[in-house]
């Protein structure tokens, strides 16, 4: 993939934040989830690739909760990363300055 893109963006979770009560979503668009790590496969790639990632907020959902972004760099661009990551937040101000609806 790094040969035709520089970075990947991917969502940090599947789904959006769910209630505290809850162990994990036990299904997600019609699969279930039969563990705690399954409803998080979409973070788990990068780490076992042994490809350097960072969460960066990406906004919120209509009643409130937050989303991250994933922001993946190929092999040894930990650094390159990093200033990405960097760049997003100089950008972002509007997202970095909102908190959760329900934090108040």
């Amino acid at each position: 993939m790094f040969q035709r893109f520089d970075y990947l963006a991917l969502p940090t979770a599947q789904v959006w934040p769910f209630e505290a009560t809850l162990d994990w979503p036990m299904s997600i668009a019609g699969r279930n989830m039969d563990t705690y790590h399954r409803w998080m496969d979409v973070v788990i790639y990068s780490t076992l690739a042994g490809l350097p990632a960072i969460s960066v907020p990406a906004g919120f959902n209509t009643q409130g909760p937050p989303m991250g972004l994933q922001l993946i760099g190929p092999p040894q661009a930990d650094l390159a990363l990093l200033r990405l990551a960097r760049a997003y937040e100089q950008r972002a101000g509007d997202i970095l300055s909102r908190h959760p609806s329900v934090l108040g």
